[in-house]
């Protein structure tokens, strides 16, 4: 599939007309501060192995357009998967009410980019179904045959293929083509009456062709199957105020959700972050440096273009504990007078832009790993998290351990069970007390909800020491 995808796909296929389409745009836009007409077209496909058999296969072709209209603070938004002139016409009319007779000027569009950071092929249509059916079923076999502890080995391939085309009322136009796939596995093992779960997904910016390799999937199962095997040696988590080390790569999600929302521009603009208002100031401890980077090329959260086509960026958030800017979208950049970071994502023509993070971790500092486990006389060494929960306004949250081990004299003891960290994300950042030198980013598994809306993303960190942080536990008191 060529760059030119989206123009053959909306215009040629969908029989529109380009003139007439940019006419109905700028007619509808006009005297407005900001908009554009968002064309996509999506293809996806989801392959569920379970219990040594195909459970479910399905696939999905989407198409439709957004149009936006921009006046102030006020945004009118009318979408439809009709692909027709006469439904953007009436999309037009409806979005014009929100400039209320008003005109404003049109803010200056995004500046263009030549750089791609990923393929432009269809990864769906690169092997059949046959095959991946195989991968599956192969994956399904080579669990089972790796420990006679496993009870259920659960596989899957999602993917999908999305091509975007931005036109704004200045006759500015970005197009952009955006695989994504990602592979799944999680297995039961089980011991007497009792049975635990490990799981690991890989995923990115390309092709199944990067994980159909053998020596790539078996890893992974290797992985889900350690996880599980480890689990099922856990004993109840204590609870208690303790000293966590976080290990490095996933572990990363929860500085995502519990710091990295309250960086993003719409919450700092209505003042409803706990960090609104402190650019300049000191919000970490010393040594911690958070970016959010979109130009990570293959990576499951990087964008060539975000969805109102202002290039991704490298945006230094945080820097050596100092609070130095927001991510932006468009129109909360605008109304900040700030610049756009190229951090306005939408999950699809159906929604709104807003400021989302793409790829966000921590710079990774000068101590070694064991250097760090060494200097805990007690605590909890958290390896990987499942879900969690975050207010936004006051950084509080509540984090449940996959996989955590007790630390005991500067060792990593027996791993625990029901672990969970309870804490607030500022608060947090000032207790970091060691940074290591194993900066990772997780494997590409990160999807991102925020307002109804999910969207790919990626984390990471290196091994954090944090002081003092609550850990809720199951073991009961003594």
């Amino acid at each position: 599939m060529t760059r030119s995808a989206p123009d053959d796909l909306f215009f040629s296929q969908a029989g529109l007309d380009r003139s007439r389409v940019e006419q109905i745009v700028g007619d509808a836009l006009h005297g407005a501060e900001d908009g554009e007409l968002f064309l996509e077209y999506r293809q996806s496909e989801a392959l569920a192995f379970d219990d040594g058999r195909l459970k479910t296969a399905s696939f999905d072709t989407t198409q439709g357009f957004g149009l936006r209209c921009v006046a102030g603070e006020a945004t009118g938004y009318a979408h439809a998967s009709e692909l027709s002139e006469s439904a953007i016409k009436r999309a037009g009319e409806a979005v014009q009410a929100v400039k209320q007779g008003k005109s404003g000027m049109l803010a200056a569009g995004p500046k263009r980019t030549n750089i791609h950071l990923y393929t432009d092929e269809n990864p769906l249509g690169q092997q059949s179904f046959e095959e991946k059916v195989k991968l599956l079923a192969d994956i399904d076999a080579y669990a089972r045959a790796r420990d006679s502890r496993v009870r259920q080995v659960s596989a899957s391939l999602v993917g999908e293929w999305q091509a975007v085309e931005i036109i704004r009322p200045d006759g500015h136009v970005v197009r952009d083509v955006r695989p994504l796939v990602r592979v799944n596995v999680s297995i039961v093992a089980g011991e007497g009456d009792r049975q635990e779960t490990g799981s690991y997904g890989v995923g990115g910016r390309n092709g199944y062709d990067v994980y159909i390799d053998p020596a790539k999937w078996q890893g992974q199962v290797d992985e889900a199957l350690r996880q599980a095997l480890v689990n099922l040696e856990s004993v109840p988590a204590p609870a208690g105020e303790m000293d966590v080390v976080l290990g490095p790569g996933w572990p990363g999600i929860l500085l995502h959700e519990a710091i990295g929302h309250g960086l993003e521009g719409d919450f700092n603009r209505k003042k409803t972050s706990a960090f609104s208002g402190l650019l300049g100031s000191r919000v970490a401890a010393p040594g911690v440096t958070v970016v959010d980077d979109g130009t990570i090329a293959d990576r499951r959260g990087s964008l060539t273009v975000d969805d109102e086509g202002t290039p991704t960026s490298r945006t230094v958030l945080i820097e050596d504990g100092i609070l130095k800017g927001y991510m932006q979208d468009r129109l909360n950049a605008r109304l900040m007078g700030m610049a756009a970071t190229g951090n306005g994502r939408r999950e699809s023509y159906a929604h709104q832009p807003m400021p989302r993070m793409t790829n966000t971790y921590m710079l990774g500092g000068n101590r070694d790993p064991q250097e760090i486990l060494r200097s805990v006389k007690k605590g909890l060494y958290a390896v990987s998290f499942g879900g969690g929960q975050v207010d936004i306004t006051s950084g509080k949250f509540v984090f449940t351990c996959t996989e955590a081990y007790l630390i005991e004299n500067g060792r990593i003891g027996a791993p625990v069970k029901g672990a969970t960290l309870i804490g607030n994300g500022p608060d947090v950042l000032t207790r970091v007390a060691m940074i290591g030198n194993d900066m990772k980013l997780d494997p590409g598994i990160g999807t991102c909800g925020k307002a109804g809306q999910g969207v790919p993303v990626g984390v990471g960190q290196p091994t954090l020491l944090i002081k003092g942080l609550t850990v809720g536990g199951t073991a009961r008191a003594a």
